[in-house]
């Protein structure tokens, strides 16, 4: 049952308090995507996904063929922010103590102390991260959910925030190892990245085309304002309307049959109990950046997509077929009833 003290709805006055904090809060933020646009031309999507996934506490997979930026976004995001980066090149040959860290024997001592790894840090690049076997892929298990790393018999928090920003090539099969479910599953949202269009296209090439760049990313928010946002989207009210039809979405996923739906044969599978909390805290994210208090059904239908779309597992068929994660979400968005 819904706790009442989350669901009532607003009064008047408390929604006009909020957005008048919203409107102050959420002015940082949109500083820093302009930031952000000194350096990546268009990937529009993408900025959003990343400044949404800061606000909602949650970690990224991001998958787009070489040359998109993808790399780039990330690091002029860790710049605007005053905090910590670390990048980490996933390769073959990677270990789970080269990601987190080791106990070191130190003689003068004759005791053993921990060196930590890169993964301590705020912002963490996973850079190709399908490229190192599963042993290294599941160290970052722990420090996704529980955000701390145990290394020896001790536990280590890590620092606040943390976020993981994971990248991948989506057409490169050799020398790769797959995501288990279990971590996929971990990620708040998978955005996918786009070849950018005619126009951004050449403004890539005015702007980019010389051995030499001076295009820097200004530090424009502090860690005490992520904080501050994140207090502010706990208190972004969702009706009771709407919280319904994010359930219907996600369990549409699991038997699309009873949601008159007519892809079931395609899925081997749907989305986790995740996917309900991360549609809910995407939406809410996307309503303060809009400078709102409460969230309407667009955000739901426009995190739906980046939410679900890695964590649907497509059958045989659907591959024979072509069909993909996105067509299924986009028949499902088009035919749950939008409150």
């Amino acid at each position: 049952m819904s706790d009442p003290a989350l669901t009532k709805p607003p009064t008047r006055d408390d929604t006009a308090r909020l957005e008048a904090e919203v409107a102050t809060a959420c002015h940082p933020f949109q500083r820093l995507q302009e930031q952000m646009h000194r350096v990546v031309v268009g990937q529009q999507e993408l900025l959003d996904g990343l400044i949404v996934g800061l606000l909602a506490n949650g970690h990224l997979l991001i998958e787009g063929v070489p040359g998109l930026a993808k790399t780039t976004a990330i690091a002029s995001l860790a710049r605007g922010i005053r905090t910590g980066f670390k990048r980490i090149q996933f390769t073959p040959d990677l270990l789970p103590a080269d990601l987190v860290g080791t106990l070191v024997y130190r003689p003068s001592d004759g005791d053993f102390v921990v060196k930590t790894g890169p993964i301590f840090s705020n912002l963490v690049l996973a850079d190709e991260i399908n490229r190192a076997p599963a042993k290294v892929q599941s160290a970052l298990l722990e420090a996704m959910q529980e955000r701390q790393v145990t290394i020896g018999d001790e536990t280590h928090p890590l620092p606040e925030p943390f976020m993981v920003l994971a990248t991948q090539n989506p057409i490169e099969q050799e020398g790769t190892y797959p995501l288990p479910e279990a971590q996929v599953d971990r990620f708040l949202m998978k955005l996918v990245v786009r070849y950018p269009d005619r126009g951004e296209e050449r403004r890539i090439l005015d702007r980019m085309a010389k051995t030499t760049t001076d295009l820097e990313v200004e530090a424009v928010i502090e860690p005490a304002d992520i904080a501050h946002a994140r207090t502010l989207i706990d208190r972004i009210h969702v009706d009771d309307r709407i919280r319904d039809y994010v359930v219907d979405l996600v369990v549409a996923t699991r038997e699309p049959g009873d949601a008159g739906l007519r892809f079931a044969e395609l899925l081997d599978f749907g989305a986790s109990p995740r996917a309900t909390i991360a549609l809910v805290l995407v939406a809410k994210a996307r309503a303060f950046l809009a400078g709102r208090g409460y969230v309407v059904p667009q955000d739901v239908k426009d995190a739906a997509p980046d939410v679900l779309r890695h964590r649907l597992g497509l059958s045989y068929e659907a591959e024979a077929e072509e069909r993909t994660a996105d067509d299924l979400i986009s028949e499902m968005l088009d035919h749950v009833p939008v409150p």
